[in-house]
């Protein structure tokens, strides 16, 4: 039905109430102390010159009580900067672009799903209809060795996607920031499901010809989270590692877990991941604060491991056939908004303004007190972020979160243009769509920004990031040749 006037009366009425609410509650402090500090200093301006000098007198203190207060504040100031953590700037980052020889059009995709599942035409049949409604663009892309008819992985063929793709990222990483791989003290390596011997991160160390005392690190196994779970390792090893560099490498790679069974809940990862790659500079430098782009404010991580359908709803196996794939469970959306409400009970309190936190206990108390049917209040985050970076894993998981946490079609325009131009490139999608944002020319000095990530396991983890300085829009990037025609209109179901 349509609205009436009375009825848009009320909401707007509403909504200058909830402003008012927020602006009182959020400023409380100045609201009071202003008035207070107002009239102080309006009864001193009435005093005689008699009664100021008697005031003066009664303040005074001796030589010693001075030192001794002076010593305290002292003592009390070097304990205090002494235990406050270091502060951790993102100086840089950089993207893998792959190149337009592996790009993999719907065409392309269905003829060689028919051709290699010639036997299976009920499976060629879902994978179409999942590739319709995945929200995926032509202009993603898949390695060298997927091309072939049938695919051809093995380990020569993995390790040269790996090389392809964190080389290009790392080279385009020094150029930016100008940085020597003899200055590099930390490396982190995250890759889930291609662990070789030696590991991605040596090969980096090869590559580079980094120094011998160098802290390097190689996760796996972690999905499409653990691209964060680096950023938290980075942090930590830097608030002990003092006036050091840490570089951040995230990816998945594609070549040996392309799955060639017929097993539904194992072939929707075929349809969804793609290549890709991202290279992050950290440091903790005070001569890196003006030139970084960000500052890392929080990373909050949560674990649904304990629980087995949680830990069994991302499984890699062998299908009955004995090919191995990874199996996505029917639950994956319910599992992963359980991980998204625990993380978010931690991370509110940690982010979100005084009103929205008073609104969210009094929420939960009246359903406690009264009844445990009422509806839960959902905090408005909105007033705590200005930008959203939610993990391109699939349209789903993006409308989930764009539903629970009530973002506009600009909230999540990163998210979703991001799995259109590069499809799920697993622990490295967050950075492109940090990297979108910047070049739309929309990320201004002070603006905070939300990274949201899920993975195997299962997890939830969640990175604050400020924005250190206003940034212009890039000359180079992923997005660079392709930003003007984006945003694009994504329907809801692409007819193949």
């Amino acid at each position: 039905m349509p609205r009436t006037s009375s009825d848009v009366s009320t909401s707007v009425k509403l909504k200058y109430v909830k402003l008012v609410y927020q602006y009182l509650v959020n400023n409380l402090i100045n609201v009071v102390l202003v008035p207070i500090m107002g009239s102080v200093l309006f009864k001193l301006l009435l005093l005689s010159p008699d009664e100021i000098l008697n005031l003066w007198e009664s303040f005074r203190f001796d030589s010693i009580r001075i030192l001794c207060s002076l010593f305290a504040v002292v003592f009390v100031s070097t304990i205090y900067f002494m235990s406050k953590p270091r502060p951790v700037y993102l100086v840089d980052y950089a993207c893998y672009k792959p190149p337009i020889s592996c790009r993999v059009p719907f065409s392309t995709f269905m003829e060689h799903s028919r051709l290699i599942l010639s036997t299976e035409p009920k499976s060629v049949e879902f994978q179409m209809r999942i590739l319709e409604r995945s929200g995926l663009g032509e202009d993603t892309c898949l390695p060298p060795a997927i091309h072939y008819i049938p695919p051809a992985p093995n380990m020569e063929a993995a390790r040269k996607e790996a090389e392809m793709v964190i080389f290009s990222a790392m080279d385009s990483l020094l150029e930016k920031t100008g940085l020597k791989p003899k200055d590099i003290d930390i490396l982190i390596v995250n890759c889930s499901l291609f662990s070789p011997t030696p590991s991605l991160s040596a090969m980096v160390i090869n590559k580079y010809k980094m120094r011998g005392n160098i802290k390097s690190f190689n996760l796996s196994g972690m999905g499409c989270s653990a691209g964060l779970i680096s950023i938290d390792l980075a942090r930590d090893l830097l608030q002990v590692h003092h006036k050091s560099n840490a570089i951040v490498v995230s990816t998945e790679i594609i070549t040996p877990n392309y799955y060639q069974g017929k097993e539904r809940s194992m072939l929707v990862p075929n349809c969804l991941f793609r290549m890709g790659g991202a290279a992050i500079l950290l440091s903790n430098r005070r001569a890196d604060r003006g030139r970084a782009k960000y500052r890392l404010l929080q990373v909050v991580r949560t674990h649904k491991g304990a629980d087995d359908k949680a830990y069994h709803c991302v499984y890699e196996e062998d299908d009955p056939q004995g090919k191995s794939g990874i199996s996505l469970s029917k639950d994956l959306m319910r599992i992963a908004g359980d991980a998204l409400k625990s993380n978010i009970t931690t991370i509110g309190p940690l982010v979100l303004p005084a009103s929205e936190q008073l609104l969210f206990v009094l929420a939960l108390i009246a359903r406690k007190v009264f009844s445990p049917h009422l509806r839960p209040y959902i905090p408005d985050f909105k007033q705590a972020f200005e930008h959203f970076c939610i993990h391109a894993g699939g349209r789903a998981v993006i409308d989930e979160l764009q539903k629970n946490l009530d973002l506009s079609t600009e909230h999540v325009e990163a998210s979703r243009m991001t799995l259109h131009r590069f499809g799920n490139t697993s622990s490295s999608s967050l950075w492109y769509e940090l990297s979108y944002i910047e070049a739309k020319g929309r990320m201004r000095k002070g603006d905070r920004i939300w990274q949201i990530a899920f993975g195997s396991g299962f997890k939830c983890n969640s990175a604050v990031w400020k924005c250190n300085r206003t940034i212009k829009t890039p000359a180079d990037g992923p997005w660079f040749d392709c930003i003007d025609k984006y945003p694009v209109h994504i329907p809801e179901v692409v007819k193949l």
